[in-house]
């Protein structure tokens, strides 16, 4: 994989070269490989087929989650954030311990404890990972889904972005099926405060339990906002938010 240099940036296929664009910029690479009907259809190729079948669900599976979070997810996330999240997604797969090579899914492997440590505390933007912006001691109730900050003290106990004059706090609670694919997701109501040297209990609480059946999973959003006369602002479209995967059981 080679990059382009040029002024003149090409897409498509030329020559048996394919030129495209990725987060890392344009790029090029050869055209070739096996053809697709090989590979669906030989035996040689039975566990690269295997491995694409498991390749799909997963992805669906990586999908799914992002989809129930909803607009939250507009508010705090990476370029890579989705690739980050099928390495994971991935890795949960692995530990299903049921299911014959080939029919692996993640809906068996977060069943598992250690399927869950590995989803538990992921960062939708590793620009703005919790630990590094946010130094409070919080509780999660996991039977209401509510979030309490005891005695928040924002220019103490924040990593605040230069510029930022404001914070928000959300939380969600969601019960996510990955298995059926089924979920659903109560948020909080949003605790806008100034940020200054004043102390104050954040409180945020679900409007109600999610129904359902899964995997019950608890999300912190934190959002940075400028204030010009009287209106606050997302600071620089959100890069420094943070939303976070507290807890999963």
């Amino acid at each position: 994989m080679a990059k382009q240099k040029s002024f003149l940036k090409v897409a498509g296929t030329l020559d048996g070269l394919t030129f495209y664009k990725s987060v890392d910029g344009h790029l090029v690479r050869t055209k070739g490989g096996v053809s697709k009907n090989r590979i669906m259809n030989d035996p040689a190729f039975i566990r690269t087929r295997e491995n694409i079948a498991e390749f799909s669900t997963t992805a669906q599976s990586g999908k799914l989650l992002r989809t129930s979070i909803g607009t939250m997810l507009n508010r705090a996330k990476d370029p890579r954030m989705s690739s980050r999240m099928m390495g994971i997604m991935s890795k949960v797969r692995q530990l299903d311990g049921v299911s014959a090579r080939g029919q692996r899914i993640v809906g068996e492997g977060i069943l598992t404890a250690g399927g869950k440590q590995l989803l538990k505390g992921f960062d939708f933007n590793n620009r703005a990972a919790l630990q590094a912006v946010f130094h409070a001691p919080y509780t999660l109730d996991t039977v209401t889904g509510e979030v309490t900050i005891p005695d928040f003290v924002p220019l103490d106990q924040l990593n605040v972005p230069e510029g930022a004059t404001h914070v928000s706090f959300r939380s969600a609670f969601i019960n996510l099926d990955f298995a059926t694919g089924e979920f659903e997701t109560q948020y909080s109501l949003v605790v806008n405060t100034i940020l200054d040297m004043s102390s104050t209990t954040i409180t945020l609480t679900p409007s109600q339990v999610p129904a359902g059946i899964g995997s019950q999973l608890y999300l912190l959003l934190i959002e940075f906002f400028q204030e010009v006369n009287g209106v606050q602002y997302p600071l620089r479209n959100g890069a420094f938010n943070v939303l976070n995967l507290l807890e999963i059981v």
